[in-house]
């Protein structure tokens, strides 16, 4: 997860380091080839009373927001701010591995110290550091995850150390602080080092904040992702030269050093998830989103915070694979690592929002604007920008949790460009939050953003980053107490100084090395003042709805392309006499549709109403086909006497052989010892064979889990969810992937938690005996249900014509 910021002003004040960074050559014809001879449209520009106008409102976010928490959960780490209360990590309701990311340690204010500073408000800062010298502690029995408690708690308590010195000088306040935030940041240090103490130096993704590694449950703890190893070393290497104790600096080098020896060397590309102790991939997929986003972050701005020349080269060379196989125009597709042309996913997840801030940093800014402005269309489309939508721009997980992400690079555009239009995006994703987040108690996430229903939930980083950024891109320079061009931003937006680079520590050249070659260092920095970025952005205007604004011009619009968001075919559908009217549970987007000719705009519209909705049920039909045809079955006997069965859904996998046909596996129902099937080898071995096991999801991966069932010699595989109250009902179904190697040969199929209970709750009822299943296609037990129903028809009809009575079946 990325949350990445830096001034853009480093790169032009920093002189001689940092003309090396940026592209040109072949990639900057291809893109000007792109523009072609397009003529620029400037936009609006603000005026100063409106940007002071909205720096105000985002400073009156802050505050809502933050004495939301203050009043109504401090000391909690979250506020909740539906229920208007705090997020305890223990005593609220679990999230399962969200929760992660909660230690008991006041997680949203050490996390929004530096904000305070940003606007200018020290005597609550300094309040604010006083109690959390006074109120918080790290010596608790909680697992927590090294990656989100580093950017967290480290950075934040690291960034208001540096602040409150700074202040001490600047601004002659705060004359009593003597450290003690640095002191408390070692303390947290030395608590995360054992998650670093595996055979390739690569840190676990967890650990016990009191008991480090020796806790029962971390004792299968093998992978992490390549961005929670990755995103390291600017705190730790700030936190040594602070203190003076080398040891987060090294270990959080050798992590690094750990990562880049794994790359694939014929793509250079990074998978997303890894063995910390064998180095072997587990998910080879490859792009800029969630899993991988800050490792590139931090290998650029480890280059600029430390000056090691070796982590430019690195960024250099994964850049350019980036480009080459990631890259799509302004699309970002994900790719398998080894195979880079082969596109491992149809869809983009809302972190990648970070990559256009990324690029600006690094000089590269034409692909910035197209990605930017491609991201900000979806956002016009769908009010928030979706966690994660397809390669056709349509929602494929619905929820925004208020990120700050694409905020960030709408930042770093205005700063590198000038360019009012990024301000008048600002303003749009000002006003959108105020209009569809603000709650009487702070802002809620969304929990999708079809329906606007809220989740009560407000992570950390609404006001560490969200709100920061928001504030800083109306701000001038004059407005800020503090020099932002002399500090460098975290991926959590903490303030970092670049004077850190002489405090020792110092790292030397890297570039007679054998892996890195002169073409690494060659980049030239283009003039920024001289970019247009409406030239760039004019040909992408309508990237989304089509290459020009689309005018039907008498066209029917059909079933299949009608998009209940799209205001536009709402109109034409209201026009043709069609009603939607909700149906059920308004947070499930389920709509029936009625047609009426006395509705219609026009008799012609009339007839297009109808042909749209005979349409629509035939789209209707092949969609339920196509889903049938896709789900899997896991069936038992609900009457011994009667051998009437029932099937609960279940989902595919990917790596698994197919069940077609006719095909199906059956045996008796036993539960993995231990449930989670993570271990090398299972207790329960000897029960296991021949039969169908049960293993919950969580701790590995599906594919691992699936291989350590087929050595136990199980028949198939049931995965059951790990989250409470999931079902197949509300959720869409999905196929559980792989890592590539095609070496399982037993079935393996995944069920929600709804379902996996009914299932459940049959074993309690039969204790005496076992349960056996039949794991199959879903349409294939349909087909089998019917046929089974026909002959029941059939010999009761033929019972009949016999003259005797018989009492009926029980229905199915």
């Amino acid at each position: 997860m990325t949350r990445s910021a830096m001034s853009i002003a480093p790169a032009l004040a920093q002189g001689q380091r940092l003309l090396l960074l940026t592209f040109g050559g072949a990639l900057f014809i291809l893109v000007a080839c792109v523009l072609g001879t397009e003529t620029s449209m400037p936009t609006q520009n603000m005026s100063h009373k409106e940007r002071a106008e909205l720096r105000e409102e985002a400073r009156d976010m802050f505050y809502h927001a933050y004495h939301a928490y203050m009043e109504n959960a401090y000391p909690a780490d979250e506020l909740m701010p539906l229920s208007c209360k705090g997020r305890y990590r223990g005593v609220t309701p679990s999230r399962g591995d969200m929760d992660d990311i909660l230690g008991n340690f006041s997680m949203t204010l050490v996390d929004t110290l530096d904000t305070l500073v940003l606007l200018g408000d020290f005597t609550e800062f300094e309040h604010a550091v006083k109690l959390v010298i006074r109120d918080v502690q790290f010596d608790s029995d909680i697992i927590v995850s090294v990656f989100e408690t580093n950017i967290r708690m480290v950075g934040g308590l690291l960034s208001a150390h540096i602040l409150a010195e700074y202040l001490q000088k600047h601004a002659d306040v705060m004359h009593w602080y003597k450290g003690e935030l640095l002191e408390m940041t070692r303390e947290l240090g030395y608590r995360l080092l054992p998650a670093f103490n595996t055979s390739t130096g690569i840190p676990h993704a967890r650990v016990n904040l009191r008991l480090g590694m020796k806790d029962p449950q971390l004792k299968k703890s093998r992978e992490t992702c390549t961005a929670c190893a990755g995103t390291i070393l600017l705190e730790f290497a700030a936190l040594s030269r602070l203190t003076g104790d080398p040891i987060f600096e090294l270990r959080a080098h050798a992590a690094m050093d750990a990562l880049w020896k794994l790359r694939h060397r014929g793509s250079d590309l990074m998978g997303t998830v890894l063995n910390v102790h064998s180095g072997d991939w587990v998910r080879r997929d490859s792009g800029v989103g969630a899993g991988i986003d800050s490792y590139y972050e931090y290998l650029f701005k480890s280059y600029v915070l430390l000056g090691d020349d070796k982590y430019l080269a690195r960024f250099n060379r994964h850049y350019n694979a980036v480009m080459k196989y990631v890259s799509e125009g302004p699309m970002l597709l994900d790719v398998l690592m080894h195979r880079p042309h082969a596109k491992s996913k149809n869809f983009m997840d809302s972190l990648l929002a970070f990559w256009p801030g990324l690029q600006v940093l690094s000089g590269d800014l034409k692909p910035a604007v197209q990605t930017h402005e491609m991201l900000y269309q979806v956002m016009q489309m769908h009010t928030f920008i979706p966690e994660a939508f397809t390669v056709d721009f349509q929602i494929h997980w619905g929820q925004h949790p208020l990120r700050p992400e694409f905020i960030e690079s709408t930042y770093f555009l205005y700063r590198a460009t000038g360019d009012h239009h990024y301000l008048q995006v600002g303003k749009r994703a000002l006003k959108t939050l105020q209009q569809y987040a603000k709650v009487s108690c702070g802002y809620a996430a969304v929990n999708d953003v079809r329906t606007g229903k809220h989740e009560d939930r407000m992570d950390s980083f609404v006001l560490s980053e969200t709100i920061k950024y928001l504030f800083l891109l109306f701000s001038d320079p004059q407005d800020l107490i503090i020099n932002v061009d002399e500090f460098v931003f975290t991926t959590e937006a903490h303030l970092l100084p670049l004077s850190i680079a002489q405090l020792g520590n110092s790292t030397f050249s890297f570039r007679q090395s054998d892996e890195h070659n002169v073409l690494d260092f060659m980049r030239t920095c283009p003039s920024s003042n001289k970019l247009f970025p409406e030239k760039v952005r004019k040909p992408l205007r309508n990237f989304i709805t089509g290459s020009c604004p689309r005018n039907n011009g008498g066209k029917r619009l059909s079933a299949l392309d009608f998009q209940a968001s799209n205001a536009d075919h709402l109109r034409a559908v209201y026009d043709m006499g069609i009603t939607m009217v909700s149906v059920g549970d308004r947070s499930q987007g389920k709509v029936r549709l009625f047609h009426s000719f006395y509705n219609a705009k026009s008799h012609e519209e009339g007839e297009m109403g109808l042909q749209f909705m005979q349409e629509m049920l035939e789209l209707t039909k092949m969609q339920s086909m196509n889903q049938l045809a896709q789900l899997q079955a896991v069936a038992f006997a609900t009457d011994e006497k009667t051998q009437d069965w029932t099937a609960l859904m279940a989902g595919p996998s990917h790596f698994s052989p197919e069940l077609i046909g006719e095909q199906f596996v059956e045996g008796d129902l036993v539960m993995a010892k231990p449930l989670r099937a993570c271990e090398e080898q299972l207790e329960n071995v000897e029960e296991a064979r021949g039969k169908v096991l049960v293993a919950e999801r969580g701790d590995c991966t599906f594919v691992s889990k699936a291989r350590l069932a087929q050595k136990a010699g199980a028949a198939a595989l049931i995965v059951c969810d790990n989250v409470p109250g999931s079902s197949g009902e509300t959720q869409p179904m999905f196929a559980m992937s792989g890592d590539g190697n095609d070496d399982v040969l037993i079935p393996v199929v995944f069920m929600y938690s709804v379902e996996f209970n009914k299932l459940s709750a049959v074993m309690q009822q039969r204790r005496k005996q076992t349960l056996r299943v039949r794991v199959m296609q879903m349409v294939e037990f349909k087909r089998w249900q019917l046929a089974r129903e026909q002959q029941r028809n059939q010999t009761t009809t033929a019972t009949a014509t016999a003259g005797t009575t018989r009492k009926p079946d029980k229905e199915l």
